[in-house]
């Protein structure tokens, strides 16, 4: 299985830079003062690098909500027990959650992927079955996954993306679902960041301050129980990761392998593209991260990668809510590429240089 990952991280190349001059000059040459579109420009830019097409397309766009439960959740840790995940499983492919109603003021798709829920579910035509094992172990005891149901995580993950580019989508977002998540994704970021537990350990689920000092000490036990196993990016997202966050990471490296933009969720779904750029640096030439999440160490991750998300807006929910609403001012920002007039075409005069 080690093969197949080193197999699918050379299946990606960095964005193409040589359409940059020429995107830009485009971009220079709207019937608008230059820059004066601020983010739009610069995400209009990244996402024409990506797909590699100087008139890229954006209409199909498609979510998928990974869903997973944790055995770090008996610990204590969240505010809500571990059965609201296959409850709230059945809430969205019910159209009742948020991120419901967000796809579909969008025009996304939306497939929720059960990669680790302790629960068995019917089958629904939104509903991808892709359950590794029935939830995590407990990483404050030991290892909460294997390495090698990782990396089928991390596989499944990157099958549903390359499967979604056969279909013609040409925007990807990612979501998640578990109760208790915010826990592994933390003691990822501490590992694979150099994060002090204290400073990047959030509320989740809104847990009194008793609880968030348990939380602290559960985490940095399972990074002291894990320490050993922590030496790479795989053995890391192994032993304090989850399924759905392990197929985050998959679903992000295969959409960078067909060359197709991913929209990082909050979180959650950060701590998953964190693993993949460690994985593979070049997958952040397919990324955006959608939104700052009100969950505390956010903006810490966020300043540590360099990175700036597109929306501020508080949210600290996850399922694909920010991606939902990030999606729309990517669009926004290609349709202004594509379709603004040029100064060129529209004989408008440009700025005076007296």
């Amino acid at each position: 299985m080690q093969e197949q990952l080193q197999e699918l991280l050379s299946r990606i190349k960095p964005a193409e830079k040589s359409l940059g001059l020429m995107a830009q000059a485009h971009l220079d040459d709207l019937t608008k003062p230059q820059g004066s579109l601020g983010r739009l420009e610069e995400i209009a830019l990244k996402y024409v690098l990506a797909t590699g097409s100087f008139k890229p397309v954006l209409s199909r766009k498609k979510i998928c909500c990974f869903a997973a439960d944790h055995g770090v959740a008996a610990e204590g840790v969240s505010a809500y027990p571990a059965e609201v995940t296959p409850q709230m499983v059945y809430n969205m492919l019910g159209g009742g959650a948020a991120i419901n109603v967000l796809t579909r003021h969008a025009g996304v798709d939306l497939d929720v992927v059960d990669m680790g829920v302790n629960h068995d579910f019917p089958d629904h035509p939104c509903l991808l079955k892709r359950k590794v094992r029935p939830g995590s172990a407990n990483m404050a005891t030991g290892p909460a996954m294997t390495v090698n149901d990782t990396l089928q995580a991390v596989f499944y993950g990157a099958g549903i993306a390359v499967d979604a580019h056969k279909a013609g989508y040409h925007l990807l977002g990612t979501g998640e679902m578990g109760i208790a998540n915010t826990t592994p994704a933390t003691a990822l970021y501490s590992v694979l960041l150099d994060l002090p537990v204290e400073s990047i350990t959030g509320r989740g689920t809104g847990i009194d301050d008793a609880r968030l000092e348990h939380k602290k000490e559960v985490i940095r036990r399972s990074l002291e129980i894990n320490a050993s196993r922590c030496s790479t990016p795989l053995g890391a997202l192994a032993s304090l990761g989850g399924y759905e966050i392990a197929a985050i990471a998959g679903f992000i490296l295969g959409a960078a392998s067909c060359r197709l933009p991913v929209v990082a969720d909050g979180f959650i779904s950060s701590a998953g593209a964190v693993a993949a750029l460690k994985l593979c640096p070049d997958a952040g030439d397919y990324l955006f991260f959608s939104h700052l999440s009100n969950e505390q160490g956010h903006r810490t991750v966020m300043e540590k990668l360099g990175a700036r998300p597109i929306l501020d807006l508080d949210l600290r929910l996850g399922e694909g809510t920010g991606a939902a609403l990030a999606m729309q001012i990517i669009e926004a920002a290609v349709k202004v590429y594509n379709e603004m007039a040029t100064f060129s075409s529209a004989g408008v005069s440009e700025k005076s240089d007296e």
